[in-house]
């Protein structure tokens, strides 16, 4: 069993609580983001229909929650991008480019039939390693 300390981060969200998750985990130096949509803090979507406005959104939650974590941007190591439609992958791909340009995580997208609301478009997961 290890001894680095967990440490979750909660975003104070209805359903953590109801689904039993963490917007984060850190254990040592490895934090683990759960997939994100483009909620505001309110819980209101934003982008509805613009997933380019969506990923920008989702992003920023994941560096909320990463400095909440005690990193940033620049410790992401891997991304997981869910779409519901991949016709949408350059405008979702060129804003992930912006925000990682010169980071650049391993990354995947792939199509999934829905997400948690039609309304959402993409959900992404984040890896970051502290060096």
């Amino acid at each position: 069993m290890s001894s680095e300390k967990r440490m979750n981060v909660s975003t104070g969200t209805v359903w953590e609580p109801v689904v039993g998750y963490s917007r984060a985990v850190r254990v040592g130096n490895q934090i683990a983001v759960a997939g994100t949509t483009a909620t505001a803090g309110d819980g209101s979507i934003v982008g509805i229909g613009d997933a380019a406005e969506q990923t920008r959104q989702i992003l920023r939650n994941i560096e909320n929650a990463l400095e909440c974590s005690g990193a940033g941007l620049a410790d992401v190591v891997r991304t997981r991008i869910y779409v519901v439609d991949i016709g949408q992958w350059k405008a979702i791909g060129r804003v992930h480019g912006e925000v990682f340009a010169d980071i650049r995580p391993a990354a995947t997208m792939v199509e999934v039939r829905r997400l948690i609301s039609d309304e959402i478009l993409v959900e992404i997961e984040a890896d970051a390693i502290l060096a």
